[in-house]
């Protein structure tokens, strides 16, 4: 009997100084950087005309659908050259204090009065450790080709997509080409009394 509770004894010991690490698991998680893509496209699947207008999509964004919520969890965006420069034209910047780092090996046109832009070049991986370095753990990426390299890539864990009822036959496709099938996880799908549709997904391989 002795020998037995000397054995629980032990085992005890052995749980105690070697937990099951749930935490350290947690912490990799928490370490790494997270990406989604809030994005509004036609019901035919662009996300711009073939000009790079954006007159289909619901002056000012339309009804509120969530963005700003998004907004708040984001830490800094990545965004392509030609995204940017739309941005640009827009009447007011519309991303506040956020940093954005802008995907092009060219100088950039001055960013607005209290923008903060900065120039950014290699492929998807190394700018996710860049912004690792950084400390940043939530990126919003945005912009046709950026997005498409990105999720090639494999580095777009969430979309949410708002399709607009409206077909425009042709424009800048939101997705394009890629190694294989990335499988989703249907998230929700909300319906706003304007007629617009989120989907949210979350990339599952």
């Amino acid at each position: 009997m002795a020998f037995f509770n000397l054995l629980l004894e032990i085992y005890v010991v052995s749980l105690i100084a070697t937990p099951v690490n749930y935490d350290v698991s947690r912490q990799q998680e928490d370490s790494a950087v997270k990406t989604s893509v809030f994005i509004g496209i036609s019901l035919d699947g662009f996300i711009a005309r073939a000009n790079g207008d954006l007159d289909f999509l619901p002056p000012g964004g339309g009804e509120p659908h969530g963005y700003d919520e998004f907004m708040a969890t984001v830490d800094a965006l990545v965004i392509g050259r030609k995204t940017f420069e739309t941005v640009l034209t827009f009447d007011t910047w519309p991303y506040g204090d956020k940093p954005v780092f802008v995907l092009s090996t060219r100088t950039l046109a001055p960013a607005p009065l209290g923008a903060v832009v900065e120039r950014m070049s290699g492929d998807p991986a190394e700018i996710m450790s860049q912004l690792d370095a950084r400390g940043i753990r939530h990126v919003y990426v945005d912009g046709g080709i950026t997005i498409q390299r990105f999720l090639q890539a494999g580095l777009i864990q969430r979309l949410i997509i708002t399709r607009v009822p409206v077909l425009i036959g042709d424009g800048v496709p939101l997705f394009g080409t890629l190694p294989h099938d990335i499988r989703l996880r249907h998230v929700a799908t909300r319906q706003y009394p304007s007629g617009l549709v989120q989907s949210e997904y979350h990339v599952t391989a």
